[in-house]
């Protein structure tokens, strides 16, 4: 068996097509003189414009029957080839260290890559596909490369190193029942579109994948993340009953899309989604979202070639909350630093760049950068119910100090005449486990808590979860960290504000009793695990959840407690 994450659901049984797009090679050429130079940087400029023109061919052909989010992975791409910096890199290589486009490109793309895939951030790590997608095509222009086309047999299970957005909307994949990546998670592009068009898939397979020939016999189970090898008669005829099953579960979920989660003993649960941008709205109200728990506002900074001005801010906001039909829409201030930098904002080089200057940090530092967000967010305000939410806040200081720049914003628009919502609240992640220990101090500050699992638990445990080195210590289910989330949640209620929780924990389905016997109020996830976990919310009671918390704190590690939840979720 070969184990990966499970990334689109479901079970595909099928054979082997391995999909080789060859190598990348770098040539080495050393550029003589200033002609040289010049006619590589010609060569570069005219590869892109070729690269652009072909992806806006893919977008128009109607032959594709394109999706909107194909479309809007194609536009991506279409950004990124536009990408001032890329190209200025690339001319940099040429022009300074005689390097050939060929060269060049590989090594500004390589660069760029391994900076994205090693962001703490999922949806931005994932980018990285997007990234080599464009800069493979570039290198196919440059050197005049013609795709090949595959043609696949019934009940394909593509296996690949990673798949690039381009090669899952151009192929023909009719015949496919499945996707298997050595690299990859959840919101990589494979993953996306593969939980798009309903086709199981299981990326990060790692290097075991290269095991594979074509038309080995594959059953592929999307949900659990595995891939079992030539499996025998008895094996299969398991696999193809749970085939049906699934089949009939997904019927089932999607029936939910309309119904509050409600306990059977009437607990109500709110399940809000997880956003980067205006265009994933549709998916969380398609699955039953009540609510944005989390809107991302960096990835608006990270296209821009500048601080986006207040009028771009106050439409991408505006445009969130006419959209979001009134329904509540949490918007987390900018989160920069660590792993997520922009290119026009230098931060000093940092031994510890995730325990340094970064989110709140530099926002409350270069207040002008703050203050214009601020005020984007609260013009955009009356178009629909806002939150403003404070990221990676550690002291009671910082807390005092947001607030007041609110204020000072408040004041100014006051002045001006310009209207807003008085009463917008004001809420903060809980993500550093000093603001977990003084969460009964912090809850008389805000309006509400979310807690960022995904950063409480790595500094925790002390944990980098990107290190292969210590990524397996990185549990949620820690009794420690069990335990700070226990005590956040109760701080939380004693000062009768509401809490929720918007880290990859709210969409794990064992944590998600767990998590309603502490007296979670809210949830926040990608919006397709919404269905999911709210079928297992309104298949239990409140007694249930807390008689499985209370179960859960008397157990001291974290297999016995994933031991306990698997078989309360079975």
């Amino acid at each position: 068996m070969i184990k990966g994450t499970g990334v689109s659901p479901g079970i595909s049984i099928g054979r082997a097509y391995i999909f080789n797009k060859g190598d990348i090679v770098i040539s080495g050429i050393i550029l003589e003189n200033s002609e040289e130079k010049e006619r590589e940087i010609d060569k570069f400029n005219q590869a892109v414009i070729s690269a652009i023109d072909e992806v806006k061919a893919i977008r128009l052909n109607p032959q594709l029957n394109l999706k909107p989010q194909d479309l809007d992975i194609l536009d991506t791409q279409i950004e990124f080839l536009k990408d001032p910096q890329i190209a200025e890199d690339v001319h940099e290589k040429i022009r300074k260290d005689s390097k050939s486009a060929n060269d060049a490109i590989i090594e500004v793309i390589d660069a760029a890559v391994h900076m994205l895939r090693n962001m703490d951030d999922e949806y931005l790590s994932a980018r990285a596909a997007d990234l080599q997608d464009i800069g493979n095509r570039i290198l196919r222009n440059l050197n005049q490369c013609k795709s090949t086309c595959q043609e696949f047999s019934e009940n394909t299970i593509l296996i690949a190193e990673d798949l690039a957005p381009s090669d899952i909307i151009t192929l023909d994949i009719t015949r496919v029942t499945g996707f298997a990546t050595q690299l990859g998670g959840r919101t990589s592009h494979t993953a996306i579109i593969a939980r798009a068009k309903g086709i199981p898939a299981v990326a990060g397979c790692g290097s075991e994948l290269t095991n594979l020939i074509n038309g080995d016999t594959l059953i592929l189970d999307g949900t659990l993340g595995e891939l079992i090898l030539n499996p025998n008669s008895e094996i299969t005829d398991i696999y193809k009953s749970k085939q049906a099953t699934l089949l009939n579960e997904q019927v089932f979920l999607k029936s939910l899309k309309d119904l509050p989660a409600f306990t059977t003993d009437g607990h109500r649960i709110k399940l809000h989604a997880n956003i980067s941008n205006t265009r994933e709205l549709e998916q969380v109200f398609e699955n039953g979202g009540e609510g944005v728990g989390l809107f991302r506002t960096e990835l608006l900074f990270m296209q821009s070639d500048s601080f986006p001005s207040e009028e771009e801010q106050f439409n991408c906001y505006k445009q969130v909350a006419i959209k979001s039909k009134n329904k509540p829409v949490i918007i987390r201030t900018l989160d920069i630093g660590g792993d997520k930098q922009l290119p026009y904002f230098e931060i000093p080089r940092e031994n510890n760049p995730f325990l340094g200057y970064r989110a709140i940090r530099i926002c409350l530092d270069q207040q002008e950068i703050f203050l214009t967000q601020l005020k984007a967010i609260l013009r955009a305000s009356i178009f629909g119910k806002l939150k403003i939410m404070f990221p990676m806040i550690c002291t009671l200081s910082e807390v005092k100090q947001a607030k007041k720049c609110v204020k000072q914003v408040k004041q100014e628009l006051i002045d001006l005449g310009v209207d807003f919502d008085p009463s917008i609240e004001l809420g903060i992640m809980i993500e550093i486990p000093n603001a977990a220990l003084i969460a009964d101090l912090l809850a008389k500050e805000v309006d509400f808590f979310s807690i960022g699992t995904n950063d409480l638990c790595q500094y925790t445990l002390a944990v980098d979860r990107l290190n292969n080195k210590v990524s397996a210590l990185y549990n949620h289910f820690d009794p420690g960290v069990l335990r700070l989330i226990s005590s956040v949640i109760e701080q939380a209620h004693k000062q009768n504000k509401p809490i929720g929780l918007c880290g990859e924990m709210a969409s794990d389905p064992f944590a998600a009793l767990l998590l309603v016997g502490m007296g979670l109020d809210e949830f926040s996830m990608n919006a397709k695990s919404i269905p999911s976990i709210k079928s297992i919310l309104i298949k239990n009671s409140l007694s249930k959840a807390r008689e499985v918390f209370k179960t859960v704190m008397e157990m001291d590690s974290p297999e016995t407690i994933i031991n306990y939840l698997e078989e309360v979720i079975k």
